[in-house]
């Protein structure tokens, strides 16, 4: 009994003196994160159509993801959220507020949309957009297509704001880990090759004329995450490419609401997820080639939002944390002029529009309405102001576009930047609409994506033009070094109950 118990006292006393002999952490940069409340309420409209459509069910809340770092030379905050896109003007007036609060300059600020299409009324229409056109452009503005709701944006930028003020209080000394996750068995590029050489969205599954896939996906599922120095994750990022449009029911975060969920309920955490969508302009749930039933809204969210973030707790679990990063910030702004519908194609629209919504299916004169819809805004402004920015954090760079961006472009992004770590953004600081490659515009192109309306219509070199201001504003910047795990030096000597030869007798 005297030896089992001086053992005992022996295991303590030894742990005790490893606890003590392991150096406490430092650290030279602070993280904080915050979420706040932007869930629409029952009735308001649901965005991502062409028409209007409400909201009747509620599922989860939707939210302003934040998540601000500083290294105690600069402060920079990126922002998740829960939102189909996020208008300029409001990112505008958010950034003005942060920095007068915070002291975080307005272009060390990021803000991208999920784009979940269970979200709250912001867009297409924005309030007063069309006040100076015709009676008849008015109507179907006002009337006839998906519009925000002021009241509403009001609300989104005060939540931003205070969500950023929150993050900023809430700063504590950090570790911080990076990496990525593999994740391929959930997003599809949505653009099929068909036998007639033509690229189309969603042809349907089954159908007997699909050849391949039109484009590819990015599988990586970005990462970094945040330890405070007694070990408690404080807060994660993720990026990953794939349309938030699953719709599980209602309200909703769309599949982020899974992913959240997954990363918190694995590590038994209530600590912040920040979502930032990557480039998914022509990625969804969807598989066109998979010859099984698809799964209800409910399921399709789950698998997402879940194997998504069981990739990121494989990677918060494994990776070396550092306590020392640079984080610094550039953006970019410049005019991109918009596409013009040809004289014929207006002429058919206005015929179209006069002669009424058919009974049936509504896409020609849905495109019909849109022809002039686009038609008023080139004549108001012709060119758009649109803007890139990278956020630096250590070895990541966050690379903004305005976009639903093509993958392609994202890949090609990150194969041009000089960071270990490269986390593209669509829909970032404003709202360009579809931006997709040039090849998707040429004769072997077309889709959905490509179709000229009042949502999508810049000059098709936008997406280069995005891609190379990209990867031209992370070669200004030094990405810092990717933590590793400390080295030990060889013992000596072999494990003794190794280095035997085989026991065959």
């Amino acid at each position: 009994m005297f030896t089992l118990r001086l053992a005992v006292i022996t295991v303590a006393l030894c742990s005790s003196l490893a606890l003590a002999q392991k150096p406490t952490p430092t650290s030279t940069i602070k993280a904080g994160f915050a979420y706040r409340d932007i869930t629409p309420d029952i009735g308001m409209e649901q965005p991502g159509g062409y028409g209007k459509s409400y909201h009747r069910t509620f599922h989860d809340a939707c939210k302003v993801r934040v998540a601000v770092f500083d290294d105690g030379k600069k402060k920079v905050a990126v922002v998740g959220l829960d939102l189909l896109a996020i208008p300029r003007s409001v990112v505008l007036a958010a950034r003005t507020e942060i920095e007068k609060a915070t002291g975080i300059p307005r272009e060390a600020v990021m803000l991208c949309a999920s784009h979940s299409h269970s979200s709250g009324p912001i867009g297409m229409v924005q309030p007063g957009e069309y006040d100076t056109a015709s009676d008849l452009v008015k109507k179907l503005a006002y009337e006839d297509s998906s519009m925000a709701d002021k009241g509403f944006l009001h609300y989104l930028q005060k939540q931003i704001v205070e969500g950023v003020k929150l993050a900023d209080a809430a700063k504590v000394p950090v570790l911080l880990g990076y990496g990525y996750g593999h994740e391929d068995k959930v997003a599809f590029n949505r653009r099929l090759i068909m036998k007639n050489g033509q690229a189309w969205s969603h042809p349907g599954a089954g159908n007997p004329d699909i050849v391949d896939y039109a484009g590819p996906i990015d599988p990586q599922v970005g990462v970094i995450g945040a330890w405070d120095l007694q070990g408690n994750l404080v807060g994660t990022v993720v990026n990953f490419s794939c349309h938030a449009t699953t719709n599980p029911g209602g309200i909703s975060a769309n599949w982020i609401y899974y992913l959240e969920k997954t990363i918190q309920g694995a590590l038994n955490t209530a600590a912040p997820v920040v979502f930032m969508q990557g480039a998914c302009g022509d990625v969804t749930q969807v598989d066109n080639l998979s010859p099984y039933q698809r799964p209800g809204p409910e399921e399709w969210a789950l698998q997402v939002g879940g194997r998504v973030g069981a990739e990121a707790v494989k990677v918060l679990i494994s990776v070396a944390k550092s306590g020392e990063a640079t984080v610094d910030a550039r953006q970019k702004t410049w005019n991109i002029k918009r596409r013009e519908p040809a004289p014929e194609t207006l002429a058919k629209a206005r015929d179209l529009i006069t002669a009424g919504k058919p009974p049936g299916d509504p896409t020609d004169y849905t495109f019909a309405k849109e022809t002039l819809l686009l038609e008023h805004l080139i004549a108001v402004s012709p060119e758009v102001e649109h803007e890139v920015q990278v956020i630096q954090v250590g070895p990541v760079a966050f690379v903004s576009n305005p976009a639903e961006y093509f993958v392609q472009y994202g890949l090609e992004i990150k194969k041009g930047s000089p960071f270990p770590f490269t986390f593209p953004c669509e829909l970032a600081n404003g709202c360009a609409g579809y931006v997709p490659t040039e090849e998707a515009f040429g004769p072997h192109g077309g889709g959905y994506e490509t179709r000229l309306t009042s949502y999508s219509n810049l000059e098709i070199t936008a997406g280069k033009q995005f891609r190379d201001v990209g990867i031209e504003l992370t070669k200004t910047m030094t990405p810092s070094p990717v933590p590793e795990r400390a080295k030990v030096p060889f013992a000596g000597r072999a494990w003794s109950y190794g280095n035997v030869p085989p026991g065959v007798k």
